[in-house]
């Protein structure tokens, strides 16, 4: 079969089936299997030997069966560096740059900041804030077994000075002494549980360790402000990514915990997607 052959029937496969996105999980397909980018591959012409072809089509199923593109792959882009992903960890979005964005304006007048990533999953926000501020010393803490191989094996791929920390979030912060950080940052589970099964079809092939909040979505935002406040410096600034709707009760729980300068940022959606604040210099 050849590739335009090959590219029509892929994505003649994942329409019929109704995936949402067939031309591109198409192209990203091909290309994984060819080993090209998306321009090389809309210049090709030649016969494909058969185990490609086999290969291709194997993926498509895959995709149609619900598996996300990025598990199919085992691999995606954040911020222009790749990540490996695969079952087990939560996949990088569009919707968590601008929290990473806030994060990297909030440190740009600290020298040597000391920034500690929860809940940080394949690692994308620390390794970014790791290659983007040099003279920084970063945590990744990470409790899933799955979620922390990925984080250590992309804090390697992407060669970002990280201390990777396997453990529950809720254990480990009596490791750092109070009034040392410079920043906390988090994309922790934040859907109510009784959301969960009504999510579209790929998101329940990821962990629900990564998406589940609890009862009200907000288990995890009440342990970091109730458990780690005290280890950031007075001044000190915290950045989480938020759910749809959630801004006002977490704006809400950073005033009584302590914070001032409450912010909310939308994401490319419009959705207001990261809340940042500052740890009142007072207390």
């Amino acid at each position: 079969m050849t590739v335009p052959a090959l590219n029509s029937a892929v994505k003649s496969l994942l329409t019929r089936a109704g995936v949402e996105t067939p031309a591109g999980d198409t192209l990203e397909i091909l290309c994984a299997v060819l080993h090209c980018s998306r321009t090389e591959l809309i210049l090709r012409n030649d016969d494909l030997p058969e185990e490609m072809t086999k290969k291709a089509l194997a993926m498509a199923r895959r995709r149609i069966s619900g598996e996300p593109i990025q598990y199919i792959l085992g691999s995606w882009s954040f911020m222009g560096r790749d990540y490996r992903v695969g079952e087990g960890v939560l996949i990088p979005r569009d919707d968590t740059e601008v929290v990473v964005t806030e994060a990297l304006r909030l440190s740009e007048n600290t020298p040597d900041p000391v920034i500690v990533d929860l809940c940080a999953g394949s690692g994308i926000i620390a390794v970014t804030l790791a290659k983007e501020l040099p003279n920084a010393t970063v945590y990744a803490v990470e409790k899933s077994d799955a979620a922390f191989s990925y984080l250590t094996e992309n804090i390697a791929l992407n060669q970002a000075n990280i201390r990777a920390i396997h453990a529950d979030l809720r254990d480990c912060f009596n490791d750092f002494a109070d009034g040392t950080l410079d920043m906390i940052v988090s994309n922790p589970p934040y859907i109510r549980s009784d959301e969960i099964a009504d999510l579209q079809k790929e998101v329940q092939y990821e962990p629900r360790l990564a998406l589940d909040g609890g009862e009200d979505g907000y288990d995890f935002y009440k342990m970091i402000l109730s458990l780690w406040t005290p280890k950031l410096k007075n001044g000190g600034s915290i950045a989480f990514e938020i759910g749809e709707g959630q801004f006002d009760a977490i704006a809400d729980m950073l005033r009584t915990a302590g914070y001032t300068d409450i912010n909310g940022t939308p994401d490319i959606q419009g959705i207001t997607r990261a809340v940042t604040a500052e740890k009142n210099r007072l207390l």
